[in-house]
Order: structure tokens, then C-alpha cells, then sequence
């Protein structure tokens, strides 16, 4: 079989990407395939405010058959091979498909086995994790069970899913005890891999005064490696002496290492560390013209995010026209992200940036602040605008 437009991946790059073609190009009814295993589609973002139980983790999941944009033909199949020389993918259910031209939308996998221990403990002994429709629960019933001592929160070595979501829970949390009346019997520590708090400086600066005025101690370059649920024991490993520690816990919300899913990193798409390689402006792949990425999987330098992809998503759509009308891919992505970073219940710092980590602010006052309105912005009206704007393709 073949199609003029294969997507992999039915996330939110291949369907925003695949509603876009199809409504500029109605022509392309029945000849752009999107390739997808999933029975379920998911609104990852709101998975935070699930597990600070302000949101209900079932308005997040919807059919992903209801998000297949009409004219798309859905393969519901995993793609466990990329041929791009011969223009073709193949999948588990043996079947060959051939294209003119490529989208890859993957997304990332998240790599809980690289966590000793996990897998066994998570969802109980006080082990909680944001990161999956399946765990998003433990998260709510480890912090409204919390009783005092130690909670910590963890994030693992970059590249990630929204960079500033390990810590987003942790307010949260902290809101919650504090309403409980167990904060003061209780520490609260973040862990993380990383060397700062948030990778461009005006919004770091704001979420230490955050942190100071929680009482958050803090432990940057510290990365998770093993979880003792039973013990109650975490061991974090210094990024830079390897050096390990052991540290007690009461509650352990842990962001999972994550990486490119493994059948593109053994692909001849994919660049040294198994992101699919591509023109970090037109999101065209280096080497084979016909192939273009987004999202997640892609090797862009920039935060993996669901704004990301809203700005990445039109890029693609007119650079694969411009292809099939033998025009160049001039239309160009400049790294646009942005990360709603909660700050507490009612409390947001709408951060917004470029490739050079540079502010890429929307709205006419200074997004470095804590705002209720900007909370609103995340918990009501995104939503919206994802499933029946970005999904849809228009916007």
C-alpha cells in the first residue's frame, strides 16, 4: 500500500500535522495515512494538575479514533522499521507502506526500567509518578496521605517532557500539606539531574524565590538511579563524582528518565543520540528530503512540549506543500516553546522562549510573576484549545 503522506505517530504532531494537510489540501482525502498503535489519545499537560488533584484524570484520555481527522486513513499498527532509501516503513503486522513523503511524530519513551527498583514499587510505598495515565492516581493519593517527614521530587538528565513539570507537582504538593496542616512537620526536596532549576535565567530567577519561600531545599546534579520501595529509600548519584548517596523518604514523586523510542534510534533517521535528524528551522531531515519530524522525537534544541509542536505543526504542513508543488521548505521554526510552570494551587509563571533561551513572551505584562489569570490559562482554556483548536488544525 501506498500513501502520499505517511505519518508516524498519532500524538499531538501527527494529528495537528495531518489536519493541517488535509485542510489546505483537500485533495490529499485518502492519501495521507497516520500510523498508530494506540486505542487512547491523551491530554499529557493537565496530568499535573491530576496529580495535584485539581483535575479529573479521565477528561485527559479520549478515543483516538475521535481525534483522526476526516479524509486521514488511521494504520493501527506499531512501525518497527524505517527503509527511507526505498521510501517505506514497516510494521508489526508485516505490512510495507510505501510514501512520497515521511512525518515522523513518535514522541519520546519513557524509560522507567532505567530507574533500579521502580517498576516494582511504583503506585505504592509512598512512589508516585505524573508521567502515565496508569501511575498519574498514585500521585493524588500519596499527597493527600502524606502525614509528615520527607517528600521528595525528582527530575532526571534533560532531554524531557516539559522541563518544568517535575517541579509544577511539587508546589503543589507542598500547597496541599501546608492546607493539611503537615508542613511543618514535613521536608520537601528536589532532586535533580540538572544543574539549575530552569534553563533560562529570568524564569529560574523567579522560581528560586518560589522555592526559598516554600522552604524547598533544593540538590542540583543529583540524579535518581535506584528506588527501595520497601526500605523507603532512594539512591541519587552526583552527575559529576559519581558518587552515591541514600536518602530516606516518606513520599517519592519521580520523573522517569526518557529518551527517543528505540526503533528510531536504530534507524538510519536518527542522529548520534537517536533523535531523528533534521534542520533544527525547517524540520526537514539532514539527509533524506522527503522525511520532516516534530514533536518530541525530533533532535530540535528545544523544551518538548505540546507549544512547541503548536508552532512546529504549521512549519511542517507548509514545507511538505511547498515540496509537492517542487518549491523549496522556506518556512522556518524559531524554537518558539513554552512552559506553564504552576506555582500552587491558583498561582502560574507562563514561561515562554526561544532556541537562545531568550523570552518569547504573548501576552503585554511581565510572565515572570505568579498569576491566577495564568493559572485559568492552563487549567480551562488550553484544554480547549488543543482539542478543538490544535487538533483540528487551526491553530
Amino acid at each position: 500500500m501506498k500513501y502520499s503522506v505517511v505519518i508516524v505517530g498519532g500524538g499531538s504532531a501527527g494529528i495537528s500535522i495531518a489536519a493541517r494537510l488535509l485542510r489546505e489540501s483537500p485533495s490529499l482525502a485518502n492519501q495521507v495515512a497516520i500510523i498508530d498503535p494506540s486505542s487512547k489519545h491523551y491530554y499529557q499537560p493537565l496530568w499535573t494538575l491530576v496529580g495535584g488533584g485539581a483535575a479529573k484524570r479521565e477528561v485527559t484520555e479520549r478515543d483516538e479514533a475521535s481525534v483522526i481527522p476526516e479524509g486521514a486513513v488511521w494504520i493501527q499498527e506499531a512501525v518497527t522499521e524505517f527503509a527511507p532509501a526505498d521510501n517505506k516503513v514497516h510494521t508489526a503486522g508485516d505490512k510495507q507502506i510505501s510514501y512520497d513523503y515521511l512525518v515522523v511524530a513518535a514522541g519520546i519513551q519513557i524509560d522507567w526500567s532505567k530507574i533500579k527498583g521502580l517498576q516494582e514499587t511504583i503506585g505504592k510505598n509512598g512512589v508516585c509518578s505524573n508521567y502515565s495515565f496508569d501511575t498519574v492516581a498514585s500521585t493524588w493519593e500519596a499527597i493527600r496521605n502524606f502525614k509528615g517527614g520527607t517528600a521528595i521530587f525528582t527530575q532526571p538528565p534533560n532531554p524531557i517532557k516539559c522541563g518544568g513539570a517535575p517541579q509544577k507537582i511539587m508546589y503543589l504538593a507542598d500547597d496541599h500539606f501546608r492546607k493539611a496542616n503537615v508542613r511543618t512537620r514535613s521536608q520537601v526536596h528536589f532532586f535533580s539531574a540538572t544543574p539549575s532549576i530552569f534553563a533560562v535565567k529570568k524564569y529560574a530567577d523567579s522560581l528560586m524565590q518560589v522555592v526559598a519561600r516554600k522552604g524547598i531545599e533544593t540538590h542540583f546534579k543529583h540524579n535518581l538511579v535506584e528506588v527501595d520501595g520497601e526500605k523507603h529509600e532512594a539512591v541519587f548519584e552526583n552527575v559529576d563524582s559519581k558518587e552515591r548517596m541514600n536518602v530516606h523518604f516518606d513520599m517519592l514523586h519521580v520523573t522517569p528518565p526518557m529518551s527517543a523510542p528505540d526503533f528510531i534510534k536504530k534507524s538510519p533517521l536518527a542522529n548520534k543520540d537517536g533523535w531523528v535528524s533534521v534542520d533544527k528551522h525547517t524540520l526537514q531531515h539532514t539527509e533524506f528530503a522527503n522525511v520532516f519530524a516534530a514533536g518530541d522525537c525530533s533532535s530540535l534544541p528545544t523544551s518538548k512540549t505540546g507549544a512547541a509542536i503548536r508552532k512546529q505543526a504549521p512549519v511542517v504542513a507548509e514545507n511538505l506543500q511547498s515540496l509537492m508543488r517542487n518549491r523549496p521548505a522556506v518556512h522556518e521554526y524559531d524554537g518558539y516553546t513554552s512552559c506553564p510552570l504552576v506555582t500552587g494551587y491558583g498561582s502560574l509563571i507562563l514561561a515562554e522562549f526561544d532556541y537562545n533561551n531568550e523570552p518569547d513572551e504573548t501576552f503585554p505584562f511581565d510572565q515572570g510573576k505568579e498569576r491566577f489569570s495564568m493559572y485559568l490559562l492552563k487549567k480551562e482554556l488550553l484544554p480547549v484549545i488543543y482539542w478543538d483548536g490544535m487538533l483540528k488544525g487551526l491553530m
